[in-house]
């Protein structure tokens, strides 16, 4: 509240309203209201005290101007790269609903390959975990597209590896009162691109 809204003191002072008076003021200027009558009286004339200084005005900061792709330019991060010059880029996936021996068998097949040739065998191939490689494929061409402003048809798999994630344990119940536990395991994949001139 500024100095021109308060409401002035009384000319017989704070002391001369009652308490409830005194807590209406103290609750329009956003003060706290309890305790005894001299307590809010004190409060309100050092608040009255404080408002008549005046307030200073802070500076006016220049306005700045909205982010856009024509005013703001960031400098794009340094790749890193192989000691041959080689631009390496990764993307990886995490906790992967499929079992890590079957997805290393179709990772096995891309390894090495150019990024189009990958695509197709993942397109066309007949395993389940091809679909989920082939998303982490492309993240990885987006991420060197939009990182490094490289083109998929100069990009290689480098490397391609599955790790095992945990294991998610479920039971089934079987044949004289017995239950057996069945393993629904995940996997982390991870894929690396290269330039295909360093690789």
């Amino acid at each position: 509240m500024s100095a021109a809204e308060r409401k002035a003191a009384p000319e017989e002072g704070w002391e001369s309203l009652t308490v409830d008076e005194l807590r209406e003021e103290l609750e329009s200027r956003g003060l706290k209201k309890s305790g005894t009558k001299d307590e809010l009286v004190a409060r309100l004339t050092e608040d009255d005290e404080a408002g008549a200084a005046p307030e200073e005005e802070p500076e006016e900061q220049p306005a700045r101007p909205r982010g856009s792709a024509e005013t703001i330019t960031e400098e794009k991060k340094a790749a890193p790269t192989r000691p041959d010059g080689a631009v390496i880029v990764s993307a990886s996936a995490n906790y992967v609903r499929s079992a890590p021996r079957k997805a290393r068998l179709v990772m096995a097949h891309i390894r090495g390959k150019p990024v189009e040739q990958a695509r197709a065998i993942l397109r066309h191939g007949s395993r389940a975990a091809s679909t989920d490689i082939l998303k982490l494929l492309e993240s990885a061409v987006a991420n060197a597209e939009a990182g490094y402003e490289l083109a998929a048809d100069e990009l290689r798999i480098q490397r391609a590896f599955v790790d095992e994630g945990p294991t998610i344990k479920r039971y089934r119940p079987r044949a004289l009162g017995r239950a057996t536990r069945i393993n629904k395991r995940t996997s982390h994949m991870t894929i690396e691109l290269t330039t295909s001139e360093g690789a």
